[in-house]
């Protein structure tokens, strides 16, 4: 009996030290794979530079849609575009603006999405601020002044450089003074604004529907050259931005008198309601394939610039993945699973739309890994509000090498994400989904939403990084002998009393027409 024993220990100890080999050898593969035969720089240059921007709606979003399915089977991934709403269609045209009088000058900037076009060859006219006035009556009685002319309704930028410029250069009373008088500034322009009567929506129709030829704007980003680019307001005439340098000039010479003049070609065409997708890869599990891991990323992007690192670096980061993973770990225990989702940034729309119309793989999800807020490293995970999340991702993590997780700092159990990207999706229907969030790389002040959010702006060493963790989590996750704890902590609010968890909320399946 006693021989038995020690035989049945040793084969036990045998296949302990097999598995643990088997594993080791994986992960070395993952790690090699990622390290010496990365496709990162060539899948980036086609989505990014071949294909461009990714708005919702917009022909750009298919070609994505299109070219993603095509590049998986490619390596021998299984993948399909899934349907869960519709969009109003908008193509981007030509953006061509140049001052005529007092003088000539080709000016930088760019129609808002979803602007309506310019007449056909652009639309000749003066500039001219919106006044301070004195309250809506006078507002009204002021509209009928805009009429074949182009109103600036954004307040100027008292100077052009950004905080820390003045920080490193300009002495500590001259940088205050300018602080103190920005701050009155920008509050007795929002002042002038609520003079009007109207919210920010309402401002630009009301100029249009007087006659205005269209409507100028400049919401710059606090960093040199950037440019937040978001959605028009108007219906009829463009909404275009200008940069601050512009933008500033023109203010000024409309300020003094000199009654500056410009000539605006904006090209852009409607293309009625589209389909919307989520497009989804999968490599089906051996042993356990109706569990999932997945793999998460927003594929729609703004369209200022080509949408680098938000969210390009986190599609391609997701697709080197899967790419790594067919490669190594061709067999998986469990379905691994990527989606890269469909207008996140109008709310999350193809991730609510996912678990909205999966709820049966909601309960059979063992873990989800999203990637979203720019090109750094990955520094910072938080269990979510998951109890034992600490036990399962401390695990895995240690499997990675210890350069990529040594300045990771984790946050266990955390709190539930409601919001932000698209793991919070999954969280609000119980999922353990986490977020690999990264370093900051000036994100929010340059690339965030602006028209610098390209190619050049990808730090590849970083996101090589990133895919070598996440492939190896993934592993990790799919190999692991039973479904991991869903136990949950109650979320505590900033007032340290308890809250609760967040709500599973349905996406805006038909949007943009209104």
């Amino acid at each position: 009996m006693k021989k038995r024993y020690l035989f049945g220990m040793g084969l036990l100890l045998l296949f302990g030290i097999q598995a643990q080999a088997q594993q080791n050898e994986v992960i070395e593969k993952i790690i090699q794979e990622a390290r010496e035969n990365s496709q990162l720089k060539e899948i980036a240059h086609e989505l990014m530079d071949g294909i461009g921007p990714r708005l919702v709606g917009s022909p750009q979003m298919q070609d994505a849609h299109d070219w993603a399915v095509e590049k998986y089977q490619s390596w021998g991934i299984e993948a399909r575009n899934e349907q869960w709403g519709e969009w109003r269609g908008w193509d981007r045209g030509i953006t061509h603006i140049d001052m005529m009088e007092p003088w000539v000058k080709s000016l930088s900037g760019t129609q808002l999405a979803w602007s309506p076009a310019s007449p056909e060859g652009g639309a000749s006219g003066e500039v001219i601020i919106l006044p301070d006035l004195q309250d809506s009556a006078a507002f009204q009685a002021w509209l009928p002044n805009v009429k074949g002319k182009y109103v600036m309704i954004s307040a100027p930028q008292l100077t052009g450089r950004p905080d820390y410029n003045w920080e490193e250069w300009a002495t500590e009373e001259s940088f205050e003074k300018m602080k103190a008088e920005r701050s009155i500034f920008e509050r007795a322009w929002q002042a002038r604004i609520q003079k009007t009567g109207l919210g920010r929506r309402e401002l630009p129709q009301a100029l249009e529907d007087a006659g205005a030829l269209g409507v100028l704007t400049s919401y710059w980003s606090r960093g040199f050259g950037a440019n937040k680019i978001f959605s028009a307001y108007t219906k009829k005439v463009p909404t275009v931005d200008l940069s601050l340098e512009d933008y500033g000039m023109l203010y000024r010479l409309a300020d003094s008198g000199k009654k500056p003049m410009i000539h605006l070609n904006a090209q852009s065409k409607e293309t009625g309601v589209q389909p919307t997708f989520n497009t989804i890869a999968e490599i089906k599990g051996t042993e356990k394939p109706d569990e999932y891991v997945l793999l998460s990323a927003h594929f729609d992007s703004w369209d200022g610039g080509t949408g680098a690192t938000d969210n390009g670096t986190g599609t391609i980061m997701m697709m080197e993945v899967m790419r790594i993973l067919k490669e190594v770990y061709p067999n998986p225990k469990r379905t691994i699973l990527v989606g890269h989702w469909g207008s996140e940034e109008q709310g999350l729309n193809g991730s609510r739309a996912f678990v909205e119309d999966h709820p049966e793989m909601m309960g059979k999800i063992q873990a989800l890994f999203n990637q979203d807020n720019g090109t750094g490293r990955v520094a910072n995970i938080s269990g979510q509000g998951f109890i034992h999340s600490y036990d399962y991702l401390g695990r895995w993590m240690s499997k990675v090498p210890r350069e990529i997780t040594r300045d990771i700092n984790t946050t266990f159990p955390g709190n539930p994400g409601g919001g932000g990207s698209d793991y919070a999706s999954f969280v609000a229907a119980g999922v353990p989904a986490f977020s690999l969030s990264s370093l900051s790389w000036s994100y929010f002040n340059y690339t965030w939403h602006t028209n610098l959010d390209t190619y050049d702006k990808i730090v590849f060493d970083d996101v090589q990084n990133n895919v070598i963790l996440a492939a190896i989590m993934v592993y990790m996750a799919s190999e692991e002998p039973e479904m991991v704890s869903r136990e949950r902590r109650i979320p505590v609010g900033r007032d340290g009393n308890p809250t609760s968890w967040p709500t599973q909320r349905s996406p805006t399946r038909k949007g943009g027409m209104d």
